[in-house]
């Protein structure tokens, strides 16, 4: 009998989603003992964790006797693209304590069609769109009329495709939610004729950092290069297959695209030309994550999802894959999580514009801590995303930490000509010095010293409208009490 591995199966789709969602038990146990103890990740880390064991048994007593495991599958039901908001149906509704599976497909996906759609009827559902129908329309946080550009529902302000929300309850503004991001694998290609694979896309496009500093004609000029990954998981590096300049397309509505500036739109490869062989012997090593992991924000209805803020969102930081952990501060009841912009991998600065955009599924424990249980702890107050790994924490600094609220009423289209790597790295300074002074209980002469030198700034990502700079610190620096 077909266990949705057997694509000739005329059942295929319904067998696949019954064996995605059950899962094998045995690596459903696996999981489920992973995270047997609210305070997991504090045991993997000697101790140090942001969650105290005060915290740990206070999530732990809120939490039902039996944690409950949900799926939530990408489709053109269960997925929202290009905005975050307040208002939006949650998808699924969960204790907290339970673990999810999640579907994440990239809004790159049509770079290569035959690649990353044909065949997964998930993806064909999202993607699907002719001159009669097209079942994700809205496709951004602006007019639906397209009164602004004529480029498409929802104007492209705002590109991911994000999976949810789901509602976490009994998640109330003022708590932290922390999510736990416990496996990620590929979506492998549904084609065939490239089984055990998984691909990815990587556009060199017109709102990279490089696009007005090119060097070689043609002037300006987009470029997607198309990556291979092994689905299988034996090979840790992806490989570019081929590369083609982006050339004018003209969608199923007749509205033509001269360069990216509309999610999914169909690229018509005839009018391409492919070059292949491009960064030969260049091997890639694959660092999969999630660009968007977001909670939803309460300043506005519809919120553009392309510039991060205190809610997370398109944050782009390669940590945040497999054994990481998110702290995100609840801003709606109910939080409203949500999930998207996979890659395969990427760099620091994500300076082109892109990653390399791959569909993934991740699985994640989300755990609520409650206001009153955060007190004296280095979670209260939290007003920003904050990561943990098993050796780091790290704080994500923005040019605007709230710009929302900080720009006003024009903050959604502001945001994008008054952005800086200056003022990203001086509010990543502030917050580490918050965390430093609150948390580890130093003086601001103390924690200047060891920012200066123990702690390491970075550039998250300077493409997302409201710039990101991270800085990160080793859990092992405060290990060295008296012999």
């Amino acid at each position: 009998m077909c266990q949705g591995d057997d694509r000739n199966c005329p059942h295929f789709a319904e067998h696949r989603q019954r064996f995605l969602a059950e899962l094998g038990a045995e690596r459903r146990s696996f999981m489920k003992s992973a995270v047997a103890a609210a305070g997991g990740i504090a045991a993997a880390a000697g101790g140090l964790s942001l969650v105290t064991p005060a915290m740990a048994r206070a999530a732990e007593a809120a939490q039902p006797a039996k944690r409950g495991y949900h799926y939530l599958p990408a489709t053109a039901d269960t997925v929202h693209w290009g905005y975050f908001s307040k208002l939006l149906k949650p998808q699924l509704e969960v204790n907290s304590g339970d673990l999810v599976t999640i579907e994440a497909l990239t809004h790159h996906a049509n770079d290569d069609a035959e690649r990353m759609i044909k065949g997964d009827p998930g993806a064909e559902s999202v993607f699907h769109w002719t001159k009669d129908q097209k079942n994700v329309d809205r496709r951004g946080a602006g007019p639906m009329d397209a009164s602004i550009h004529g480029r498409g529902a929802g104007e492209g302000f705002g590109v991911h495709i994000c999976t949810g929300p789901v509602h976490v309850r009994g998640a109330e503004p003022g708590d932290v939610l922390e999510v736990r991001i416990l496996d990620v694998e590929p979506r492998p290609s549904a084609n065939p004729e490239f089984a055990g694979k998984a691909f990815g896309s990587n556009a060199a496009a017109w709102w990279g950092y490089h696009y007005n500093d090119l060097l070689t004609e043609p002037k300006p000029r987009e470029v997607v290069t198309i990556y291979e990954i092994d689905a299988t998981g034996e090979r840790s590096w992806a490989k570019a297959v081929y590369n083609f300049r982006w050339v004018p397309q003209t969608d199923p509505f007749g509205v033509v695209h001269p360069t990216i500036d509309y999610p999914g739109v169909p690229v018509d490869h005839s009018l391409t030309e492919r070059t292949y062989g491009v960064l030969k012997n260049v091997r890639v090593p694959i660092r999969p994550h999630f660009g968007v992991i977001a909670v939803a924000p309460r300043e506005a209805d519809m919120v553009d999802s392309i510039p991060p803020g205190y809610f997370g969102g398109n944050m782009d930081n390669w940590r945040v894959g497999k054994g990481a952990v998110m702290y995100y501060p609840v801003a709606v009841e109910g939080a409203l999580l949500s999930i998207g912009d996979s890659h395969a991998s990427q760099g620091d600065s994500e300076l082109c514009g892109t990653a390399i955009e791959c569909s993934l599924t991740g699985t994640f424990q989300l755990i609520l801590h409650k206001k009153k249980d955060l007190a004296g702890t280095a979670l209260e107050g939290l007003d920003f995303p904050m990561l943990e790994t098993k050796d780091d924490w790290v704080v994500h600094g923005f040019t605007y930490a709230n710009y929302l609220s900080e720009l006003g009423a024009d903050a959604q289209s502001a945001i994008y000509s008054k952005s800086s790597v200056d003022g990203a790295m001086r509010d990543a300074f502030r917050k580490m010095r918050q965390f430093l002074m609150n948390a580890k209980g130093l003086t601001e002469d103390e924690a200047i010293s060891l920012m200066s030198i123990g702690v390491d700034f970075g550039v998250t990502q300077v493409v997302d409208g409201n710039f990101g700079v991270h800085a990160v610190i080793r859990k092992d620096i405060f290990s060295g009490g008296d012999a």
